[in-house]
């Protein structure tokens, strides 16, 4: 039975949604077609489409009625998460072909890395590379000649952006495929004092280069529960991956076999079978509300409170932070994964893995059971993957965690609300992961010192500006400044004024995302300082509260009466590319509509 919360969410998201939902499943219906869609091209199209396919895939594809499968790739060697796709195309053609059907590289998305990027130029387009994505995987399939497609990527901007563009391509069967994470290396929290210490002068560069790359040192999904590993969580609870598929280490047999699977399951489901599967169709409002409870479940990335409501809104749905409020209230936080404790997705993986945790969430009623997946329904997720004789089998996860200081059941849990709340007041609305912060932190009082860059905090702390209660604030860093960059790189420095025993938060209208750590942090302010919000009307030396136990964000100050500051982003908005982004700064949403360059209209 489900929870009452969960269906109330539910059938508000339903209701508020009746009229873009519904005009969304009447575009992507009309675009379905139960004959291959390459049959309604000329001869001309259809040629040029199969012109360097071999002797057996150009038969099966002009003469045919074998089904077409398209690959849509965000391979590149820069990401470790990535670099194992480069052999996934050679392995899909050959699973399809053993199935009956033909798969094309329909094309590549632009895939960049958040750590290499971190505090640098580049993260200023880093926000806008999911629009870009979702961009190129409609470019991909524009051809009209796929009856399903894969997408291959991980990590995180890629895949909401995949979604988004697997979404618009709704009347398309769509199945993710995953990579996996790197075995494990230098446990995070090792990583995390070497961090520090260098924030402290304390740690020589060399040390701290030797530390990172013995985290991060080989192919696969960084082994921290930031949002690339969230991503993975949240295409098998909305039932994209085959069950089980997230966190098995590349270049494994497991790992081939389950590519091999997915790319037939895809086929399975295409209109020209008995199991037509449209992803528009499959993912529907249950299926968001799934991901938002694995969201709190697992204390999962806040960027995804960005990305939830741009992907819903692409299938016609409309998500609110509200929505994420009211279900963390009932969704109790069942793991402790790096950074909200000591282990990794490997160990999470071993402990009971995602197999564990659905099954635990759907027998307390947090999740909606009966949600369309590529398997069937979400039921088939609480099983785990296995090679018997060398063949794929799926076996029930386990009913008790193998290590519950990692994972837990809902009798349990590590607390009973999930890892995000919601913050508003006078400043404005903003999101906070309260899983990795110690309860005695979750409220924070203290006078204001205002910055504009990132770079300005540094400074400050190094010249010693800032050992005293504080709670900083970096503001002019949202989507229409500057692309909303991740901010990591103040995460050092502020937990060095944390452990001197100081009061300290961060208040801010940039990012911080999945390795959101010990500090709390209340991001995403909306509306931005360059929109007016308050946020811009703050000064140095004003009482500011954050608040996690009431939910408050708030000033001490009469605001309303102030001039907003201005700031000079000018030094923002060329070089790295950033001038070719001036578009999206002019026409992205504010966070809580999803920083998106896309509207509610443009999917209806």
């Amino acid at each position: 039975m489900v929870h009452p919360r969960i269906e109330d969410v539910t059938t508000r998201i339903i209701a508020r949604s009746q009229t873009s939902r519904t005009a969304y499943l009447h575009r992507i219906r009309a675009a379905a077609s139960t004959t291959p869609k390459r049959k309604g091209l000329g001869c001309a199209n259809q040629a040029h489409g199969f012109a360097a396919c071999g002797a057996g895939d150009k038969t099966a594809l002009s003469s045919g009625d074998a089904p077409s499968l398209g690959i849509v790739s965000a391979y590149n060697d820069m990401l470790s998460a990535h670099q194992p796709y480069e052999t996934y195309p050679g392995i899909i053609r050959d699973a399809a072909r053993a199935a009956g059907g033909v798969a094309m590289m329909a094309g590549g998305v632009p895939a960049m890395c958040d750590g290499i990027t971190q505090g640098e130029a580049g993260m200023d387009l880093s926000l806008f590379s999911r629009d870009v994505i979702a961009l190129s995987t409609a470019i991909a399939l524009s051809h009209q000649t796929f009856d399903a497609a894969v997408y291959l990527g991980v990590c995180d901007k890629i895949v909401p952006g995949l979604v988004i563009g697997a979404l618009s391509f709704g009347h398309l069967p769509a199945v993710f495929i995953p990579a996996g994470p790197m075995t494990s290396g230098l446990p995070n929290d090792e990583k995390a004092k070497i961090r520090q210490l260098y924030a402290e002068g304390k740690a020589s560069r060399e040390e701290l280069l030797a530390a990172e790359a013995a985290a991060y040192h080989g192919p696969g999904t960084c082994t921290f529960y930031g949002t690339a590993n969230t991503n993975q969580m949240l295409m098998e609870i909305m039932g994209l991956h085959l069950p089980g598929a997230a966190f098995i280490n590349p270049g494994t047999p497991l790992r081939e076999a389950l590519t091999r699977a997915a790319t037939q399951r895809a086929l399975a489901l295409s209109a020209l079978g008995n199991n037509y599967t449209p992803a528009g169709e499959m993912i529907d409002e249950r299926s968001f509300v799934n991901a938002i409870a694995g969201l709190h479940a697992t204390g999962g990335s806040t960027n995804h409170t960005l990305h939830l409501v741009a992907m819903a809104a692409a299938a016609g749905i409309i998500l609110t932070w509200d929505d994420f409020s009211d279900l963390a209230e009932v969704v109790p936080l069942l793991t402790r994964i790096y950074p909200n404790g000591t282990a990794d997705v490997n160990h999470f993986s071993a402990a009971g893995g995602t197999g564990f945790l659905i099954r635990a969430l759907l027998e307390a009623g947090l999740l909606h059971g009966g949600a369309r997946t590529v398997m069937g329904d979400l039921n088939a997720y609480t099983q785990e993957p296995v090679l018997i004789d060398d063949a794929l089998a799926w076996r029930a996860a386990t009913v008790v965690s193998a290590d519950e200081s990692v994972l837990r059941g809902c009798a349990h849990p590590f607390q009973p609300a999930g890892g995000l709340k919601l913050l508003s007041g006078n400043i404005g609305r903003a999101v906070m992961k309260t899983s990795a912060v110690r309860p005695e932190r979750h409220v924070i009082e203290a006078p204001a010192r205002v910055f504009h860059t990132q770079e300005d905090v540094q400074a400050a702390f190094r010249a010693g500006e800032l050992n005293r209660d504080v709670v900083v604030v970096v503001r002019f860093q949202g989507p229409k400044a500057n692309g909303m960059p991740e901010l990591h790189k103040l995460m050092p420095p502020l937990g060095v004024l944390q452990d001197k025993g100081f009061a300290v938060a961060l208040v801010t209208d940039g990012r911080l995302s999945g390795a959101s750590g010990k500090v709390p942090a209340a991001i995403h302010v909306t509306p931005e300082a360059i929109d007016g919000g308050p946020i811009a009307q703050l000064r140095d030396g004003d009482i500011v509260r954050v608040d996690a136990v009431s939910g408050e964000l708030i000033a001490q100050a009469e605001l309303a009466g102030r001039d907003c500051v201005q700031a000079d982003l000018s030094a923002n908005h060329a070089g790295v590319g950033r001038e070719l982004f001036a578009v999206m700064r002019k026409t992205v949403s504010r966070a809580d509509a999803g920083a998106s360059i896309f509207t509610q209209d443009d999917f209806s």
